[in-house]
């Protein structure tokens, strides 16, 4: 099915409210019509939620891109995946996001213009690959950034973007859970998060999370609790 088929078919299911239909009253209950819900543990990275019609560049973790869809989609908002071929829908189930308001599109192919425009137009977040995000031309990227800001959806890269308004990087990783010898199940991974953005927010913010956290969703890093020797992994 084409992707402007598959959008106007999501729109016309009973519920779906995506970022074109902005303007309509939003049903009792819901989230402030400017902002996307984040998990409280992620909040502090953001000014409380994700803006309708913004940006943000994620460099070094999908884990964390997928965490910022999870309250979202669990409150009825729509996301896609595009050029993000190796993602694991399993992980994005661990990391909180409900799969049946998740749509994929792996390989966005030649027509990656019409392919993005026509995500940005029918859903609330889209995520995009740093792949496809490296191939993208200023021209194009100005143009979906201009279409983001009209249609009140959100962008995530995974990878630089020009005009972000918000950068967000994980470092600092480090394994938990094996035993003094080595062995046993990777449980937790502690990570820095860094956000850096625009006047204010100019000033970069270190978050320390576990990401995945215990039963795979973020949490804050618990200091003073190791789980067993920590093990660097670069993933």
């Amino acid at each position: 099915m084409a992707v402007p088929e598959a959008v106007a078919g999501l729109a016309a299911m009973p519920g779906v409210r995506t970022a074109a239909r902005l303007g309509e009253p939003s049903p009792p209950g819901s989230a402030s019509p400017g902002f996307l819900p984040v998990t409280p543990t992620l909040a502090t990275l953001l000014p409380g939620r994700l803006r309708r019609g913004s940006a943000v560049s994620i460099r070094g973790s999908t884990a964390l891109a997928l965490a910022l869809l999870a309250e979202a989609t669990r409150e009825g908002s729509w996301a896609a995946l595009a050029g993000m071929p190796d993602v694991g829908v399993v992980a994005a189930a661990e990391l909180g996001v409900d799969l049946d308001r998740l749509a994929l599109v792996p390989e966005p192919g030649a027509e990656v213009a019409a392919v993005l425009s026509a995500l940005i137009d029918g859903f609330d977040l889209v995520v995009l690959g740093a792949a496809v995000a490296r191939g993208i031309p200023q021209p194009l990227a100005r143009r979906l950034a201009g279409r983001v800001r009209n249609r009140g959806a959100v962008l995530l890269v995974t990878g630089p973007w020009p005009g972000a308004e918000l950068e967000l990087r994980v470092s600092k990783r480090r394994w938990r859970g094996l035993t003094e010898d080595g062995f046993g199940h990777l449980e937790v991974r502690d990570v820095v998060a860094t956000s850096r953005g625009r006047g204010s927010a100019a000033r970069p913010l270190d978050v320390a999370l576990r990401l995945p956290g215990p039963g795979g969703a973020a949490t804050a890093s618990v200091v003073g609790q190791p789980s067993g020797p920590a093990g660097r992994c670069s993933v």
